[in-house]
């Protein structure tokens, strides 16, 4: 796993981003997570994504730097603090102000307010009790072709007696989402176990609106 992180490297700014996540006790993605979603975006040609969870700005860093040139990144979180960071993270970077808009709020009462079938990517790394509702959104934002992605993904493994066998209701809800995605035969999914575990799914035609 160390070889899988350390396969492709931070620059500075991407890890100033992430230590200020670690400092505020946010649990930034990893490098290799990281490179996923850059991955992901770029190999669909992303030119609009919503994110789940801002953070201090390392996961939209990752996400804008696969997206198209003219894509926009539409990132939600709850602290404004946070937002005031990631806001300072993509400027470092290098982004114009007009490629991120930030919305503070809660995820599930903005989410309702974005417009159907009009977003390439949804990555989600919040509030995994939601996990479920979020998959929700994301079917309802994603147009045709469009990838969902959780992060988190093996805090959680599917146990044999089903999800309500969670400790807790972040666990159980990772579990949920999990199988809704894997039992779903619209969806294409894959797991992947590269820092805290992504999974991620794609939407076929007949789900998309």
């Amino acid at each position: 796993m160390a070889h899988i992180e350390q396969y492709v490297a931070e620059d500075a700014t991407l890890t100033s981003a992430r230590r200020a996540g670690q400092q505020a006790e946010i649990g930034p993605i990893s490098a290799a997570s990281g490179a996923a979603l850059r991955f992901l975006a770029a190999a669909i040609g992303a030119r609009a994504v919503v994110e789940v969870g801002t953070g201090c700005g390392s996961s939209g860093i990752w996400l804008l730097r696969g997206m198209r040139h003219d894509g926009i990144l539409t990132s939600v979180d709850v602290e404004p603090e946070y937002q005031e960071s990631a806001r300072e993270a993509y400027r470092n970077a290098g982004f114009p102000a007009n490629r991120a808009r930030l919305i503070q709020g809660s995820a599930l009462e903005v989410l309702p307010r974005l417009t159907d079938s009009a977003y390439d990517l949804v990555f989600v790394d919040a509030m995994r009790a939601e996990y479920p509702r979020f998959l929700t959104e994301a079917m309802r934002l994603l147009r045709t072709g469009g990838v969902v992605v959780f992060n988190h993904a093996l805090d959680a493994t599917p146990l044999s007696d089903g999800p309500l066998s969670a400790s807790d209701p972040a666990t159980a809800a990772v579990r949920e989402v999990g199988q809704l995605i894997r039992d779903d035969d619209t969806l294409m999914p894959l797991l992947l176990p590269v820092g805290e575990g992504l999974l991620a799914a794609i939407v076929s035609p007949t789900t998309a609106g």
